[in-house]
């Protein structure tokens, strides 16, 4: 999976233009979202391998500006156990990986841009093997 940033101008519409574009070009969406920061609309969308670089090229071919293409973290948290973002995010910041998005995709799945990919999904291998070891109930 493949996180786009991408510039959008902050006016009604822009994100329709965004969207019209993808739907054009046939690309989905897997997930993200959109802010204004400093009054430049700013997006991160997740998109298959597959579909990134059919989603950029669409965009920049409708004016649309794309700074980033960066692979993800993928996570999935247990939503009944509170204080596992915190408990991720910590144990990233052990590891040295910063955390510079953040979000979810349509899987419910967590989604991290981080600075250092590899240690990334070294930490998120990690956390997973841990969360899916079941105790021994014979001791």
């Amino acid at each position: 999976m493949k996180d786009l940033t991408i510039l959008l101008d902050n006016r009604p519409g822009a994100l329709a233009d965004m969207g019209d574009a993808l739907g054009r070009a046939g690309v989905s969406i897997e997930g993200g979202g959109a802010w204004v920061v400093d009054g430049q609309g700013v997006a991160h969308f997740l998109f298959e391998d597959g579909a990134a670089a059919p989603a950029r090229s669409a965009l920049e071919g409708a004016g649309i500006r794309v700074l980033n293409e960066r692979e993800v973290v993928i996570q999935r948290l247990n939503q009944s156990e509170p204080g596992q973002l915190g408990k991720l995010s910590r144990r990233m910041a052990h590891a040295g990986v910063n955390i510079e998005v953040l979000y979810s995709d349509h899987d419910h799945r967590l989604i991290l841009v981080v600075d250092d990919v590899h240690k990334g999904r070294a930490v998120s291998e990690s956390w997973a093997r841990e969360k899916q070891k079941v105790p021994d109930e014979t001791t």
